[in-house]
């Protein structure tokens, strides 16, 4: 973006329904359904129904902290990026509070617009049970939110510039073990360096048989989504890779010879640029191209025995075979909640230590976890201008 960030911000708004404007623009940025949105946030632990979603773009006044919070950082927002929303929200709910004698930040925001809808108080101050009438008007049902969502999405995609009558691709549903789920179970009973030392045409034909389930899956059409899914498997080209656990992107530190990667805020990971190349047997390579030492592979080191626990290092191409390949597989076949890189070579998966949201934790190999924690990561197109 002009402004060098990676998402719309909330620069120069000046009423709630600007600021929910920008909202709808880091939606849109994200390309992310609601459906996707609300799988991203349950992933990480907090909670974003999809109709509350809706409901939140669809009106001007200002949403609640944390259900600002989880939705931009749903959308792919850093922390720094969610801090400066926040501060903005805090920035008009004051005043609003001092100009307009509207609520501040200490009072709630109106409350059909933020909370579950079957979770309004009724006459007696307690929920109103499901489907039953609350004092602002009857209840609606699972289906009539839904349907809410679904018609806020249409609106959505139209004016991204799509017809109405184009094809909608979907979610694809969690599926059974794929190949690479059952190929690594194999790989763990076997000697690790005998495995590596072997031809991989046995690993291809799995890989590809994956690569070839989740691509079709991706576009196959659903009433939901209206438009290709960020969240789908990747494409070759110039990216971000970006923790879905923490929001922060992969990136060196600048002035490091060891090629070490880190997790680091998005806004500033460009020491180096990122792309991902295709191999073939549906395997890929993530490429470099670092400011000072030029081009090159992320990927086990060269010099290391260590394989659990090695670092994640940017070295020169093609000294360390299926050591700087990656498999890059939706967690349980779903791509909305993320994919794991996992390494050619060992099996392991790329992985933030303790799914740690702290800049400038280092990426490492280690098993791959059946929950993916601090394995799973996005990869957005870079912007050009970043």
């Amino acid at each position: 973006m002009a402004d060098g960030e990676r998402a719309p911000g909330p620069r120069d708004v000046h009423d709630p329904a600007g600021f929910i404007a920008r909202l709808q623009a880091l939606k849109d940025w994200s390309g992310l359904t609601y459906r996707e949105l609300s799988a991203r946030a349950e992933a990480v632990g907090e909670s974003l129904p999809r109709s509350t979603v809706a409901n939140m773009l669809s009106r001007t006044t200002l949403p609640r902290e944390e259900l600002l919070v989880a939705f931009v950082r749903a959308c792919g927002a850093g922390p720094d990026e969610a801090e400066r929303w926040l501060a903005a929200r805090k920035h008009l709910a004051a005043r609003r509070g001092t100009h307009d004698g509207a609520p501040g930040d200490g009072a709630p925001a109106e409350p059909d617009a933020w909370a579950d809808r079957d979770a309004r108080p009724g006459p007696d101050g307690r929920a109103a049970p499901p489907h039953t009438a609350a004092p602002d008007g009857p209840a609606r049902d699972d289906r009539a939110e839904d349907q809410e969502a679904e018609d806020q999405e249409a609106a959505d995609y139209q004016r991204a510039g799509h017809q109405a009558g184009d094809p909608r691709p979907v979610d694809p549903t969690p599926a059974d073990p794929t190949p690479a789920d059952r190929l690594t179970r194999e790989r763990r009973v076997r000697d690790v360096r005998e495995w590596a030392g072997r031809a991989l045409v046995p690993v291809v034909g799995g890989v590809a048989l994956v690569v070839a389930v989740t691509t079709v899956a991706s576009y196959v059409g659903d009433d939901e989504d209206r438009h290709p899914s960020a969240a789908a498997p990747p494409a070759a080209g110039s990216v971000d890779i970006r923790a879905v656990h923490s929001g922060l992107c992969l990136n060196e530190r600048r002035g490091q010879r060891s090629g070490q990667v880190y997790q680091v805020d998005c806004a500033g990971a460009v020491v180096p640029r990122y792309s991902l190349a295709r191999l073939d047997g549906g395997l890929w390579r993530i490429a470099s191209d670092h400011p000072d030492y030029g081009p090159g592979c992320s990927g086990i080191p060269a010099e290391t025995a260590r394989e659990d626990g090695a670092p994640l290092v940017d070295q020169e191409c093609g000294k360390r075979g299926a050591r700087e390949a990656f498999l890059i597989e939706p967690l349980n076949g779903d791509p909305a909640r993320g994919h794991r890189l996992r390494n050619a070579a060992t099996g392991l998966c790329l992985t933030v230590p303790g799914a740690s949201r702290a800049q400038w934790t280092p990426v490492v190999h280690k098993p791959c976890a059946p929950d993916g924690t601090g394995q799973l990561f996005a990869f957005p197109h870079r912007p050009a201008d970043r």
